[in-house]
């Protein structure tokens, strides 16, 4: 993958929500944060922390899975259905799959108990990094032209073959990098890193199951892709539709 990708930029001043029945645990992190700069928000079941993520609209939501109400995989669920806030799952069930599951649902990274403060708070500058470069514009063209896949940055739309289609935040973020860099091999690793913010592989079904689900958005015959190229043992590519033809 070309070197030289955006620099993620960073603003204090954020709120956190914890949605976390640990009102111990709660208190430690916050007193952290707010060390900080940052402002901490809690609550302690599911439907109060919908709630005030509705009302105070947070920078970032701490979730804990194990709530005495509704389960952390259905606030998730109900959160990305309307908001693409990042979300950071705090548990200490430290199982692959379960890391799988909060991903797949829309979590956007998961720290598993027990962690110290300062791991802590480095975590949340760097997710809140992220977020804060994907609104910032950027300078580069806003609309990807490839014929019969179009790609508006400021739309967050895609069309296919006049057609729009309906992306998530990480398959259009994914379309988007390929695309960026049509032509080239982009390996795995790198695309996990850029578009989830991890350096380790144990999360490579991730990618997987999104380059999947964007082949059945923008392939004519998603079991025979000639636009998005796997490149064994490396990566995936994108090939423009006008040259693929």
């Amino acid at each position: 993958m070309p070197a030289e990708r955006p620099v993620w930029g960073s603003t204090m001043s954020e709120t956190v929500l914890f949605i976390e029945d640990d009102q111990d645990l709660t208190e430690m992190l916050e007193a952290a944060l707010r060390r900080e700069g940052f402002r901490c928000l809690d609550a302690r079941t599911g439907h109060e922390g919908l709630a005030k993520e509705r009302t105070q609209a947070p920078n970032l939501i701490i979730l804990d899975l194990m709530l005495p109400d509704i389960d952390g995989w259905d606030v998730c669920r109900q959160i990305r259905t309307r908001s693409t806030v990042p979300i950071m799952i705090m548990t200490g069930r430290d199982d692959l799959v379960d890391r799988v599951v909060g991903l797949e649902i829309g979590a956007d990274d998961y720290i598993v108990k027990p962690f110290g403060a300062k791991e802590f708070v480095a975590r949340v500058r760097a997710r809140l990094r992220r977020a804060t470069e994907y609104a910032r514009p950027r300078q580069v063209r806003s609309l990807l032209d490839f014929g019969e896949v179009q790609i508006d940055e400021d739309r967050h739309e895609v069309r296919v073959r006049g057609e729009t289609r309906h992306f998530t935040r990480k398959e259009f973020d994914l379309l988007k990098t390929l695309a960026e860099n049509e032509g080239r091999v982009l390996r795995s690793s790198d695309l996990l890193k850029h578009i989830w913010g991890y350096d380790d592989n144990i999360r490579s079904r991730t990618l997987d199951v999104h380059i999947g689900r964007v082949r059945q958005k923008v392939e004519r015959v998603p079991g025979a892709p000639r636009i998005i190229l796997t490149v064994p043992c490396i990566g995936y590519k994108f090939v423009s539709p006008q040259r693929a033809a």
